[in-house]
């Protein structure tokens, strides 16, 4: 192939190249050999796939194309080279979430979404970095290099699937999976100029995903989900039918499929907006495009109204979420860390902290208030959803920052043009989609005067996961993805 033609097939759209292999215009074999020479050549600069697995990649491939051959295809990933978040268990593939007591661990079983991204004819081409158990907004570790923004490599591409989000924009794979429960998805997305989807809550079983360690038997994670991220938006909904769904024992009562947007027409969407909040001020770089996101929208016809809700308690909501996440994530932390934040005496003002403090105190009873609110938190945005059919926000008050591994992460602070910022704020924006359970899609809405990617979050109705990535095809046709410099 001409060098033209593989910069071509290498940033096509998963659902462009699914179909260019079913009617046999390409191999799964001649893709996935573009990706592993891709991969050779420029995942040094920006470590993001951490454990390739080349030579399984291309005997699947071949397989693929004989599967093809022989008039069978698999599913709707036949043949699509994919790269897999370092917190999913892969089946005689290292999995190692970060962590260097998993080091040497090879699981005997895949977790549940990539058993379905495989049943769907995926080729896995790698594992992709990840933050030590998925805990950062940056993606590093002691086992591997740090991985580097394709757009800037002085820069994080986030965390923590910030791996995935890394290769995908630097063409090392058609679809990445990931996983969420602080923007772990959607501030990837946001920094590396993609496309992502936090799906409905429990959509997408998260079985087999690292945290919590190999060997727990857990329920639905509470409030984490697993999904995609990709370089186009029809990518994520293709993604999304494959990974969605019951897991084994459950699928016996029932079943799900995925529901088209509740309108066909971009004209028929009545939608809110807001740009920034006095809890998280969104720096001036980033409000400019994200108002050029909703002056496209209302170019293409929408409707929007500027503001929030008036049945949504931002400040209430955001403390129950704070406080829900930490119970989730305090128990697994070093006994040091947890002494040290309950021996601080965080300022008023300081939600993050304080809210890891109470975590660390709170009472059953205190944890069933705060779960409670949760639900109380959903309904409302059940009724905001039965007049409007989206609420258009910030990914993050930033774009992607230079990197920061000092060790106090509570203290780290990121320097702006309006002033210094701390570091916990990256929660503010993502908590919206946890705490209510709803699906948001990420799309992208421009650069900064650095030739830094902005993305707009999308938030959607519960299980309707296809309305926001239709709003996300919509900004796709003003802005969609770049290629970035040196990885064409």
């Amino acid at each position: 192939m001409s060098s033209r033609k593989n910069r071509q097939l290498a940033y096509e759209s998963a659902t462009t190249v699914a179909e260019a292999i079913r009617t046999k215009q390409v191999s799964s074999v001649e893709l996935t050999t573009l990706m592993l020479e891709r991969i050779e050549k420029l995942n040094p600069k920006i470590n993001a796939i951490v454990t390739v697995t080349a030579e399984s990649a291309l005997r699947r491939a071949a397989e693929a194309d004989a599967a093809l051959a022989a008039g069978t295809i698999w599913g709707p990933l036949h043949g699509v080279p994919c790269t897999i978040k370092d917190c999913f268990e892969t089946n005689g593939v290292r999995t190692t979430a970060g962590a260097p007591f998993l080091k040497e661990y090879v699981p005997l079983q895949d977790a549940v979404a990539v058993a379905r991204m495989r049943a769907a004819g995926m080729v896995m081409l790698g594992k992709t970095n990840v933050p030590l158990m998925a805990g950062d907004i940056q993606s590093y570790n002691e086992l591997f290099p740090t991985s580097n923004n394709p757009w800037d490599l002085s820069r994080t591409p986030g965390g923590s699937t910030g791996g995935g989000a890394a290769a995908t924009a630097a063409g090392l794979g058609y679809v990445t999976l990931g996983s969420d429960i602080g923007g772990s998805i959607r501030i990837p997305a946001h920094f590396c100029g993609l496309f992502g989807h936090k799906p409905t809550f429990d959509v997408v079983p998260l079985q087999g995903h690292i945290p919590p360690p190999p060997g727990i038997i857990v329920g639905p994670v509470d409030l984490g989900v697993a999904g995609p991220l990709a370089r186009s938006a029809s990518d994520l909904g293709l993604a999304l039918g494959v990974l969605g769904g019951p897991d084994k024992e459950n699928s016996i009562a029932y079943k799900w499929a995925l529901p088209p947007a509740r309108k066909k027409s971009i004209r028929e969407y009545k939608m809110r907006y807001v740009l920034d909040h006095p809890l998280c001020p969104v720096t001036a770089e980033v409000k400019q495009q994200l108002r050029l996101g909703v002056d496209a929208l209302r170019k293409s016809g929408a409707q929007l109204e500027e503001g929030f809700p008036d049945s949504i308690d931002i400040a209430g909501q955001y403390r129950t979420y704070l406080l829900l996440l930490w119970k989730i994530v305090l128990p697994g932390s070093p006994k040091e860390q947890i002494e040290q934040i309950r021996a601080s005496t965080p300022a008023a003002e300081e939600l993050v902290l304080a809210s890891a403090k109470s975590a660390t105190e709170d009472s059953y009873p205190q944890w069933a208030e705060a779960n409670e609110h949760r639900y109380r938190i959903r309904a409302a945005w059940h009724r905001y959803f039965r007049e409007y059919d989206a609420f258009i926000m910030p990914t993050s008050f930033v774009p992607a920052f230079p990197h920061d591994h000092s060790p106090d992460w509570f203290g780290r602070e990121l320097a702006t043009a309006e002033g210094q910022r701390r570091y916990t704020d990256f929660l503010f924006w993502s908590s919206f989609a946890i705490v209510s359970g709803l699906p948001a899609t990420v799309a992208p809405v421009g650069f900064t005067k650095n030739n830094l990617p902005v993305g707009m979050q999308i938030l959607g109705p519960w299980l309707e996961d296809a309305t926001p990535i239709f709003v996300a095809e919509t900004l796709e046709l003003e802005f969609g993805f770049q290629i970035p410099q040196g990885f064409e």
